[in-house]
């Protein structure tokens, strides 16, 4: 996002506060794709990062109020899309194949016609590990912010990152070999 569109954000604060309809906009202007990307990377479908990214939004309409201005304003829109998508997790309780046996999963180790980029091993992942993941290695979250909003411990947050780095690498791994 161009510092242009986030400087924008920051000037319309008084309209969002206000309700007024145009600074919505200008919101949804600057931060729309910002916000679908993130709750894509986190939710499986387009579909329900779609929900997400409505859902962010009717929730940050609703709460600007709350907003205090410590940090920016997209920080605070990044924070509540990534609590949204994490419960909409939460609510559509995806199966989490972490907990299968690796000779269950839909992927096989002896699959050489796989063709493997980061790409396709990130959506190899639960929804969980996927999430943690992106949270904390492009969003920049720390472990404990992390378990924080995923209602879960410390301790979770990094045994799930450091799960999902070791398959990511073996994934990676064969793709390179093949």
């Amino acid at each position: 996002m161009d510092s242009y569109r986030l400087a924008n954000a920051e000037v319309v604060l008084p309209g969002l506060r206000a309700g007024d309809p145009a600074a919505q906009e200008a919101l949804y202007r600057a931060f729309g794709s910002p916000v679908y990307n993130l709750a894509r990377r986190i939710c499986r479908t387009t579909e329900d990062a779609e929900d997400v990214m409505q859902e962010a939004f009717i929730e940050v309409f609703r709460s600007i109020g709350q907003f205090r201005g410590d940090g920016s304003l997209w920080g605070w829109v990044r924070t509540v899309t990534a609590s949204k998508a994490l419960m909409r997790l939460r609510r559509n309780k995806y199966r989490d194949t972490d907990e299968l046996p690796e000779d269950i999963l839909p992927f096989k180790k002896e699959d050489t016609a796989l063709r493997m980029d980061l790409e396709a091993a990130l959506e190899r992942l639960s929804e969980t590990s996927r999430a943690v993941v992106w949270l904390h290695d492009v969003e920049g979250y720390t472990h404990e912010e992390i378990a924080t909003m995923m209602d879960r411990t410390v301790s979770f947050s990094k045994s799930q990152l450091a799960r999902a780095h070791t398959r990511l690498r073996r994934w990676l791994g064969e793709e390179a070999r093949q």
